[in-house]
């Protein structure tokens, strides 16, 4: 549970955030409202903005964070991102007999460009976690998020308690890497059941069912149901798909990945190739910036319903 606004602790370190959108905004919100003292910074004014309205410190750069914090938490939406954050967090100047700086990297990144991000700021004297997070914001409220760190133990100590601000669901799952491995394994089996919940609705709806209550019995049903079929099959339901909580096209970006990584491992996904394409479709339909549960458009598009309601 998380601490009550306004209370805080000297014992606590003091936090940084480079990145403050949808999730790193929506983490450093849960951090001062939980009583620490958050310095952060995004490139964007309007996500800086909304950061110093929840009372967070505003810095000019991720140096000038990682100069004022113990602990730095980044959430970055591209690789660009994350050699610029991590270039710029290594030129901090740290006060000596300061404990080393521990950067929590928690974005979704091909794992090549992380352990590069690990090796720059071990070379800045500074300790790398590689920690991304399985969830979305709307799953932040419920406490739904599972973190998969990885790196050394000792570092994992120091940010655990961090964490639990989010969920209890903090795991060290091994080497630095291993986070990532974890990932995009779990993200490969939520794409095949966001499609596989896609087709089970569109069938249902052609049997001429009531997608509401085959969503109600299937979604939360002790043998078939799965936490995919509940929030993205109600989306689905409803036929909305903005806000989103994941994008079609940031969806894309690990679906690279992902196949990637499948095909250096040698490891067959069949399934996985196959449901690829269907999220390809998605885009040529326009949903680029839709929730990825939109695929369900895509099955739909197929029986021609699609083009009947629009």
């Amino acid at each position: 549970m998380r601490a009550k606004a306004g209370t805080r602790d000297a014992d606590r370190p003091v936090l940084g955030m480079v990145g403050l959108g949808i999730m790193g905004g929506g983490m450093a919100e849960y951090l001062l409202a939980a009583g620490y003292t958050v310095y952060g910074f995004d490139p964007a004014p309007a996500a800086r903005s909304r950061f110093e309205k929840l009372g967070g410190r505003v810095c000019d750069s991720a140096t000038r964070v990682a100069e004022r914090a113990g602990i730095v938490i980044t959430s970055l939406a591209t690789v660009a991102a994350l050699e610029d954050a991590v270039e710029r967090i290594a030129r901090a100047r740290r006060a000596r007999g300061r404990p080393k700086l521990l950067v929590a990297e928690t974005s979704t990144l091909p794992l090549a460009d992380k352990e590069r991000a690990g090796a720059r700021l071990a070379r800045a004297g500074m300790v790398t976690l590689d920690c991304p997070i399985s969830g979305t914001a709307v799953r932040l409220k419920e406490r739904a998020w599972t973190i998969y760190a990885s790196g050394p133990r000792a570092a994992f100590d120091r940010v655990r308690p961090v964490f639990r601000v989010f969920t209890d669901n903090v795991e060290h799952v091994g080497r630095f890497g291993d986070g990532t491995r974890m990932k995009f394994v779990a993200n490969h089996l939520v794409a095949i059941l966001n499609v596989a919940t896609a087709e089970s609705l569109t069938f249902a709806r052609r049997l001429g069912l009531d997608a509401r209550k085959v969503h109600r019995l299937l979604g939360w049903s002790a043998v078939v149901g799965t936490g995919v079929y509940r929030l993205r099959g109600g989306l689905m339901v409803k036929r909305r798909y903005l806000p989103a909580t994941m994008k079609v096209e940031v969806w894309q970006k690990d679906m690279r990945v992902i196949g990637d990584m499948a095909r250096a491992a040698d490891a067959p996904a069949p399934l996985f190739a196959n449901c690829a394409a269907l999220y390809n479709a998605a885009m040529a339909l326009g949903l680029a910036q839709a929730d990825s549960a939109s695929v369900c458009e895509v099955f739909d598009a197929m029986t021609g319903a699609r083009r009947r309601r629009r």
